[in-house]
């Protein structure tokens, strides 16, 4: 890629693909006087990057080439902060492995690194300057201001902690002690921007430009995240697992609204490509053809004229030749020895493994995580009325085992006993079973509830769901199901807590949907309603 030399050259690569920019026309600026324009980018230093990382990259890359400074804010307090999502001792050992895994991605795509820079957050945030200039923020700004600003960003909850409430102020600052002119982050860091772009002056410092990418579309077509396990590709996943997940997303013919694997190819691989991105196909149909742009590539999939498989296969090797690099580096001993510190296995509980294989997917954490619930998709093959109990349905719901599980559910009254054969549902299937009037209840039916006047509707999985299907919440992807919930430690109580519809009948962990590789869940019409 030739490196840019007018005004126009560089603006065009420092917002292609961008969603927004603040401050524009001081960019331009900045550049029609020849200034290296200063950027950071901060990451919380908290679960194990994936290739959904190669989104910013890609944009920091675009950075790099116009002749931007950059530096990575490895950002070790504000993770610990946001409700401690990294144990403290944990931090200085993740902090290294960001550092390691963020240059392998930059080199594998071949970015120059010359004017790359990495600090981390305790290098300068316990200061005693910036330590007094958090105080001095605290005396102007609201806590309506400071939770509204972290409301895509923080975990949302009734009664937050304080430390949430100051990480938008802490984001805001690090423009200042950074000595940056612009900020850059996803979309769903806007109301930060606008944060910072009112409270920085008011402590005498200068409003900078924020650049913001969208929030593109995961394999399973949902938000890219490592939330999903089926599509998260870890960057150490080696070229047959890549193979295996990429064949398993989601990517509907014809489809180009809602496609993770054209969004990789849009925001990732043709913006880091030399040459033109050929699809392999059969003679038969068309044979091989290359792509120089995305817009071209994504006409021809409008028009079925790429088949789903054939643009996989192609995205898939190209991916495999960014990868091989970091496989490479990361094969090294010391570089294994930091891994496995910084993420270590979770501990097998007393007794040893449990059944299903090692570690039999036990709770490897006493933290109060939606993760640790086994949430499925199930299906009401047959319900009835309890034999011994008028205000209990018994029910036989599959939820994608060998057999059927029986449940005693509290919906006579409230919901039509002709409404629930073949309608599905969600599961919690690690309670302990339970006799209810003499009748073992094997999983609980979740439900959105109100009580004045009580009101009952199971929750609903996205259309076209299938039984046994996982359900999951952003951001708890290194953590599986305890194996039985035990009713002394009332883990699902102090969950449930936080389980709720929202606006529109979404259901929710705090602000963390409930969803599938579908999409989300909901009660479509019980509204901020408790879940249970």
């Amino acid at each position: 890629m030739a490196t840019p030399s007018t005004v126009e050259e560089k603006m065009d690569l420092i917002t292609r693909n961008l969603q927004e920019v603040l401050g524009r026309d001081k960019l331009e600026s900045f550049l029609k006087e020849g200034k290296d324009i200063a950027v950071y980018w901060g990451t919380a230093t908290t679960g194990k990057p994936h290739i959904a990382y190669f989104v910013p990259m890609s944009k920091l890359a675009d950075f790099l080439r116009a002749g931007c400074q950059v530096t990575i804010l490895l950002a070790d307090l504000h993770g610990y902060l946001d409700n401690m999502k990294a144990p403290w001792e944990l931090l200085e050992l993740r902090t290294k492995y960001y550092e390691h895994l963020i240059k392998a991605m930059l080199e594998s795509i071949g970015v120059p690194i010359e004017k790359l820079r990495f600090i981390r957050g305790t290098d300068y945030q316990l200061s005693k300057e910036y330590t007094l200039d958090v105080y001095r923020l605290s005396s102007v700004v609201t806590e309506h201001d400071a939770k509204k600003a972290g409301a895509e960003v923080v975990k949302q909850v009734d009664h937050p902690l304080l430390s949430g409430l100051l990480y938008p102020g802490l984001q805001a600052l690090d423009e200042e002690y950074l000595k940056v002119d612009a900020q850059f982050g996803g979309v769903d860091q806007r109301k930060i921007f606008t944060f910072a772009e009112k409270y920085m002056p008011q402590l005498g410092y200068a409003k900078r430009i924020h650049l913001m990418n969208p929030m593109v579309p995961g394999l399973t077509g949902t938000k890219m995240s490592s939330s999903e396990e089926d599509s998260k590709i870890d960057l150490l996943d080696d070229a047959a697992a890549v193979k295996r997940k990429i064949k398993r997303a989601f990517c509907e013919p014809g489809n180009i609204e809602n496609n993770g694997v054209l969004s990789f190819v849009q925001y990732v691989l043709m913006p880091n490509m030399k040459t033109d991105l050929v699809i392999e196909r059969k003679e038969e149909f068309g044979g091989s053809i290359g792509f120089a742009t995305f817009e071209a590539l994504q006409e021809a999939f409008g028009k079925g004229d790429i088949h789903p498989g054939d643009l996989k296969a192609a995205v898939t090797r190209e991916l495999n030749k960014i990868l091989d690099p970091i496989r490479q580096k990361f094969s090294s001993p010391e570089l294994k020895k930091l891994t496995a510190q910084a993420y270590p296995p979770p501990p097998k509980k007393k007794g040893g493994a449990a059944k299903g294989g090692a570690g039999g997917g036990a709770a490897a954490t006493e933290e109060i995580i939606p993760s640790r619930l086994d949430l499925r998709v199930g299906k009401i093959i047959s319900a009835e009325k309890h034999p011994d109990a008028d205000s209990l349905y018994l029910e036989k719901i599959d939820v994608g085992e060998e057999q059927p599980r029986t449940v005693i559910s509290g919906l006579a009254g409230v919901v039509p006993l002709e409404d629930l054969p073949d309608r599905m549902v969600v599961m919690l299937c690690n309670l302990k079973p339970q006799k209810m009037r003499g009748i073992e209840s094997q999983a609980m039916l979740m439900c959105a509830c109100l009580e004045d006047p009580r009101r009952v509707e199971p929750l609903s999985p996205p259309e076209g769901s299938a039984p046994g299907d996982r359900v999951f919440f952003e951001g708890y992807e290194n953590n599986t199901p305890d194996e039985e919930l035990k009713p002394k430690k009332k883990v699902f109580e102090k969950i449930q807590v936080d389980l709720k519809t929202s606006e529109d009948g979404t259901a929710q962990w705090q602000d963390k949907p409930f969803q599938t590789k579908l999409g989300v869940i909901k009660a479509p019409t019980l509204k901020k309603a408790s879940i249970r």
